[in-house]
């Protein structure tokens, strides 16, 4: 937990630093693109017809284009700061996670101290519910019967003690009701390893899968 608070911490320095270097470079192109209008209005009122002149009117319209253009970039920039800080600040929260069992969509099983589990979404009553668990190949190795089963999220686990297969298996729902399918859901458990950020969104490191957005845990066991 220590190394993966300290990882965590690290990143939020580093957004941090990213944050302010990119909102300098935003100030920097802004202050540039005033300079540049300015420079250009100089030279209109300098280059002008004496006979026409550039009225008030006209002066006030073109600052106001200058400054609504200053303002809306400030905006994007204060919004993408806050975008930033708020990734760093659910990476240093979602340190807690790490060690912790989590369920994501998936029907692929991971084995730990010889046992694997996962859950299932039904979308209805069912009046029977089995859980077929399936080597690499596709080859059904073992059944789980759960029977009945309301609507929801039901947790199963099994034993893989005598798993011996080069791979990790798989896990297939089957669910009825007076013969018809009722849809469902597989979700499978997993280890949380380590947090982290990428393209400005959390991202969830599982054990021996790959890492997932946070919008994609379901549930924290």
């Amino acid at each position: 937990m220590i190394s993966a608070t300290t990882s965590s911490l690290n990143t939020n320095t580093t957004a941090a630093t990213t944050g302010s270097t990119s909102t300098a470079n935003s100030s920097s192109d802004m202050n540039a693109a005033q300079d540049r209008f300015l420079k250009l209005l100089v030279a209109q009122l300098n280059n002008q017809d004496p006979m026409n002149p550039l009225d008030n009117a006209q002066m006030t319209s073109q600052m106001a284009q200058i400054n609504t253009v200053t303002g809306i970039q400030q905006v994007n920039d204060t919004l993408k700061s806050m975008a930033e800080q708020f990734t760093a600040l659910q990476v240093l929260q979602g340190s807690s996670m790490v060690g912790h069992d989590v369920l994501v969509e998936s029907a692929s099983l991971t084995i730990n101290n010889g046992k694997a589990g996962g859950a299932i979404d039904l979308a209805g009553r069912a009046e029977s519910v089995k859980v077929d668990i399936l080597s690499p190949g596709g080859q059904v190795i073992d059944t789980i019967n759960l029977g009945a089963l309301e609507a929801g999220r039901h947790n199963f686990d099994w034993d893989a003690a005598a798993y011996n297969y080069s791979g990790n298996p798989s896990f297939k729902v089957s669910a009825t009701l007076g013969g018809q399918t009722i849809a469902s859901t597989s979700l499978a458990r997993a280890n949380v390893a380590s947090v982290g950020s990428e393209a400005g969104a959390m991202s969830v490191q599982l054990e021996n899968r790959p890492a997932v957005a946070y919008s994609a845990i379901k549930a924290i066991l």
